[in-house]
């Protein structure tokens, strides 16, 4: 029999997350706490836009595999939850504010049956899937918990999802592991390259690649400040050095630093959590990174416009500064 799947959590993660493994042939069910999201969704509406999502989630529906709830019991005949709720980053702090994730996880807890999976696919900081199986284990004894980190680039969420470079999954038990890979197995034989791991290991693979991408930008733009001052191209250089295997040329474009919505918030996290653990050249190393963005953002940004229309062209060309407090 196949499985049935359920999404806890609808935005951008787990609307493509939806539409992709019902495209697959599954039965699945989205959850959400959003009235209006859910309505929307269920229309074949996207409340956000990422290219070719909106094709796919509307013929989803169209075929009667995908729909969408605000009703938790709904997902009682599913074998397998994934959480793809949002992880913002704390009002007092740096660290990820893990309310949604750990709500969502109570909130399936009744209704799950014996021998499902939870799938944790939110960012959260390392040690937090571990948490969440063990409150598992006494809230829903018939159920266990993995990790399996998503890698979705803005605009390629739907490639990326459905032909991802990697799979991540972080498992407890064979068994575990097992069911991923009956949930993923179309996109395993094109020949995807899967790898098991812990459930801490799985955690800190998608901080990791933030932070190392990060690094890479943080980079170039000093190596910039360099061939401002000595008279250099940092195009030229970026471009050289890009050549080699070793280092690759993506992620290095000089410019105003890394932003968006993601990034450096995760980045935020990932040091708090370094912190907490007390790796602490970890924490300085990352720290670094920051210190170079930071010398590159202007701490304001003033524009004359003649009407709202202007204003919001800017503010979409800026956004990515403007996500940054700017």
């Amino acid at each position: 029999m196949a499985l049935k799947l359920s999404v806890i959590g609808c935005g951008y993660l787990g609307a493509t997350h939806a539409a992709s493994m019902s495209s697959l042939g599954f039965e699945v069910i989205g959850v959400d706490t959003d009235q209006d999201k859910v309505d929307l969704l269920s229309r074949g509406e996207l409340p956000f836009y990422e290219p070719g999502l909106d094709t796919l989630l509307s013929e989803e529906i169209k075929g009667g595999r995908l729909s969408f709830s605000t009703d938790f019991s709904s997902i009682a005949d599913a074998d397998v939850h994934f959480i793809c709720v949002g992880t913002p980053q704390s009002k007092d702090g740096l660290a990820a504010d893990l309310t949604y994730v750990k709500a969502a996880v109570a909130a399936i807890a009744p209704h799950i049956k014996e021998g499902s999976l939870v799938v944790g696919k939110s960012t959260v900081p390392v040690g937090t899937a571990q948490l969440l199986r063990d409150q598992l284990a006494i809230s829903a004894p018939q159920a266990d918990l993995a990790w399996n980190p998503e890698f979705l680039r803005e605009g390629f969420a739907v490639e990326d999802t459905l032909r991802p470079n990697r799979l991540v999954v972080g498992v407890a038990n064979d068994r575990a592991e097992d069911i991923l890979k009956e949930v993923y197995k179309p996109i395993i034989e094109l020949g995807t390259p899967w790898i098991r791991a812990d459930l801490p290991t799985a955690e800190l693979v998608k901080v990791a690649a933030n932070s190392f991408l990060a690094t890479k930008i943080s980079f170039i733009n000093a190596m910039a400040e360099v061939c401002e001052a000595a008279g250099g191209d940092v195009t030229v250089l970026a471009k050289a050095i890009g050549y080699d295997p070793r280092i690759g040329n993506r992620f290095l474009q000089a410019g105003i630093g890394f932003g968006g919505g993601c990034l450096p918030k995760d980045i935020r996290a990932f040091m708090a959590r370094a912190e907490e653990l007390g790796a602490n050249q970890a924490l300085e190393f990352l720290r670094e990174g920051f210190a170079v963005e930071d010398t590159l953002r202007p701490n304001r940004l003033v524009v004359g416009v003649a009407n709202d229309r202007a204003e919001d062209i800017l503010k979409e060309v800026y956004k990515p500064i403007i996500e940054l407090g700017t």
